[in-house]
């Protein structure tokens, strides 16, 4: 397993054939997607993982708050169009508030410093802020039409024309990890708190944040629609991708529930 910084690092990965698998954000597929590039989603990875937080104290506590705040936001990320759409709902703009492009990673540290009012981030960033008592809760942003779909699995279109056995190997781990998270979260926290470097607290406060699933159900295909349809209409993309070859369920539905 490599690490990298950004869901569209890992995207890249895949498409250049670094890898032969990579979770990433939805966001990121369909900029790739609609591209043209040959990444294709085969399965989910996590539904969820997505906060708003504010500094405590600063006297925040609802989206309308964040009016003339410095709020980080990472552009073309899944988070960026959940949170320009629940500005869209409030009648707001991105307009409305300070942007800051900051990474997921130092999300937490700029709140703590002082050099942000509030953050639009993804666990366990959210639950750090929550847990050290730095931050507090603006809100999950899970009231849109796209509902909390967040990441994805994905892998190059050569890699399903080529090594059809390889994706149905991969989706069977991925399987079957899933299902012992989401079933046995202490272990979870445990092996999550010793990856990432958090403390336990911090992961503890993220779980209930984070839906895991390995499957890919015709709810969230529609939400991966109506998220394209978002980002198009932001001019985040030129293009919806073509959803025939784009998501590829085939590998899911032939798995077998543990």
């Amino acid at each position: 397993m490599l690490p990298f910084e950004t869901p569209t690092e890992r995207k890249n990965a895949v498409v250049t054939k670094s890898v032969d698998f990579g979770a990433f954000g939805i966001a990121a597929a369909l900029l790739g997607a609609a591209a043209g590039e040959p990444v294709v989603v085969i399965a989910s990875t996590c539904n969820r993982g997505m906060a708003i937080i504010a500094k405590k104290g600063a006297g925040i506590a609802a989206i309308k708050d964040l009016k003339g705040k410095r709020v980080a936001v990472f552009p073309g990320t899944t988070q960026e169009v959940f949170f320009l759409e629940r500005l869209r709902m409030e009648g707001m703009t991105i307009k409305d508030v300070e942007p800051v492009r900051v990474s997921f990673s130092e999300m937490h540290i700029a709140l703590s410093r002082g050099d942000i009012d509030a953050y639009v981030g993804a666990e366990p960033g959210p639950g750090v802020s929550l847990s050290s008592g730095i931050g507090s809760l603006v809100e999950y942003p899970y009231s849109t039409a796209m509902g909390s779909l967040n990441m994805v699995f994905g892998t190059h279109r050569d890699v399903i024309a080529q090594k059809p056995d390889l994706v149905r190997v991969m989706l069977g781990i991925h399987q079957r990890a899933t299902d012992f998270a989401a079933k046995n979260k202490d272990a979870m926290v445990a092996m999550a708190s010793s990856k990432l470097g958090q403390k336990k607290e911090a992961i503890e406060a993220s779980v209930p944040n984070v839906e895991l699933t390995w499957k890919l159900e015709a709810k969230q295909i529609e939400q991966s629609k109506i998220y394209a349809d978002h980002m198009l209409a932001l001019k985040q993309i030129k293009r919806l991708p073509d959803f025939a070859t784009f998501i590829d369920t085939s590998f899911v539905d032939a798995v077998k529930p543990t």
